[in-house]
């Protein structure tokens, strides 16, 4: 399967099915995914049990993101004017072109041939690798997951565990290859290996690129938090060090942060806090031993504020990039990330891709990537319906006239149907002749037409020659038979709801 995202807006859509299948068969893929997702779902539970009143720290985490995206305004000119004053220097973007241009400005002035990345997401969003590469700028990324997927020369399937389909001999293999030796699958020597190779990197790169987890508006602190400590390297030893952040990824206060940090990492991994969280304020002050001479922060807009009084998907800018959703999802959990065909993958990115990319045609298509069970909701630590926003991005297509024609019409016969009760009876009892021709033990295992994809991967169970409205009579004698007087009420009380839903 292609793991290039770099024409996804023509493929997002378009390509939804075929990566669907490939993934489907995919034994190996499906088992990683399942393993690493499971062991992730475990630790969270673990976690938030121990950590206790877990629910009263969702909502407060969730009340913190509101009042941050309410009042963004306020506190993007709070957090930019303390980074300012403390030394740095703010660029708003208003595009991912935009951001790219003002970050190859930066490189330009410093000469710049060689860029060591921290974890960034947004980076991926704007597709800055490919663009380094097209400049002749070689960029690393420092972050294990990442520099393995470099390797392979594939993109992150996952929001924090982005070579979550590797295995330990995958890796091997590439590490052999890169190295021009070879070596066991076995973590302890893999590691060594990275850490060596990234330690070079670190030293003798021109600037430092790094995401944001949160800025504090209240000092400018730029929030950084990894596992592996390359956060921390990139953003202290080379000169310059570059930020790219969504414009959304703010709180206000140091108390808020504890809350947010407190969730993201349950949320994401189980711990009890990341290894390691930095916290940069401007560049290296005078007489300080540490840290850039230069800090640029790139503050990205990329239709994020687009949704900026959306009473539909405004929340969704409140997302802290935990990824517990994805670990959670029946859909991501089969199909890994590369299916979505977007950086953002999971319930989170089904719903943000087409939202900043203002593209309901083809990144649309991801709203039907999800069963719609709402288990994504339940883990979000700061409670984004994400599974309602599907369902109104679905109904948008539909209002966009986006949708089949056979779609179409399909829905128009089931509203004529279903809002007439003679056609209603008619058409379920007419369903079980028309099922009968390709029933075989009780079930259809090949549908015939439309119907062909209900039963690719699951059989359908034959309609009864009788409905559960049909049986009433018969199921009331027997109530009355074995329960008496009680059962006799119970089921008057049950036919008249009965004869309300009529």
């Amino acid at each position: 399967m292609s793991r290039e995202v770099a024409n996804e807006k023509e493929l997002i859509g378009t390509g939804l099915r075929k990566r669907t299948e490939e993934a489907l068969a995919d034994d190996f893929l499906r088992k990683a995914v399942a393993f690493t997702t499971d062991k992730l779902k475990i630790g969270k539970k673990m976690a938030t049990d121990d950590f206790g009143h877990w629910e009263d720290w969702r909502e407060r985490g969730r009340q913190i993101r509101k009042h941050v995206v309410d009042n963004l305004d306020y506190y993007l000119t709070q957090f930019t004017d303390n980074v300012a004053n403390a030394g740095g220097h703010v660029h708003f973007c208003q595009t991912a072109d935009e951001a790219v241009k003002t970050f190859m400005s930066i490189a330009e002035v410093r000469g710049a041939k060689l860029v060591a990345k921290g974890k960034s997401m947004v980076s991926e969003e704007i597709h800055l690798n490919h663009h380094l590469e097209e400049r002749g700028i070689e960029a690393i990324e420092t972050d294990l997951g990442e520099y393995i997927l470099q390797l392979a020369k594939e993109t992150p399937s996952h929001l924090i565990i982005p070579a979550i389909h590797k295995n330990k001999q995958q890796i091997a293999d590439l590490f052999s290859v890169e190295a021009g030796e070879s070596f066991v699958p076995e973590t302890k020597v893999l590691a060594e290996f990275a850490k060596q190779r990234l330690r070079d990197y670190f030293l003798q790169a021109d600037i430092g690129l790094t995401g944001c987890n949160f800025g504090v508006a209240e000092t400018g602190a730029i929030t950084l938090v990894s596992n592996e400590g390359n956060g921390r390297m990139v953003s202290t030893i080379p000169k310059c060090h570059v930020v790219i952040m969504g414009m959304e990824r703010l709180v206000p206060t140091y108390d808020d942060l504890e809350v947010v940090l407190n969730l993201l990492a349950r949320s994401a991994t189980g711990q009890k806090l990341t290894t390691y969280t930095s916290m940069i304020t401007g560049p290296r002050r005078e007489g300080e031993l540490d840290g850039p001479e230069e800090l640029h922060l790139i503050i990205l807009d990329n239709g994020r504020s687009a949704q900026l009084g959306d009473p539909i998907f405004q929340e969704v800018l409140h997302c802290i990039r935990c990824a517990a959703c994805l670990n959670v999802c029946p859909v991501y959990r089969h199909v890994g990330g590369h299916t979505y065909g977007s950086v953002y993958s999971g319930p989170i990115g089904a719903v943000l891709t087409p939202l900043l990319q203002q593209d309901m045609k083809e990144a649309g298509q991801l709203s039907y990537a999800s069963s719609l069970c709402g288990a994504c909701y339940e883990a979000c630590p700061v409670k984004i319906p994400l599974h309602d926003m599907l369902v109104q991005l679905r109904a948008r297509k539909v209002r966009l006239g986006m949708t089949p024609l056979a779609e179409r019409v399909a829905f128009k016969t089931f509203q004529t149907t279903f809002g007439n009760v003679k056609l209603y009876r008619m058409a379920t009892k007419s369903a079980y002749y028309l099922m009968k021709p390709f029933v075989s033990n009780g079930v259809i295992k090949k549908a015939p037409g439309p119907a062909a994809g209900w039963t690719k991967s699951r059989h359908l169970p034959m309609k009864p020659k009788q409905s559960f409205r049909e049986r009433w009579d018969e199921l009331q004698q027997e109530l009355k038979r074995e329960g008496g007087g009680q059962a006799g009420a119970l089921s008057n009380g049950a036919r008249e709801r009965g004869q309300h839903h009529d």
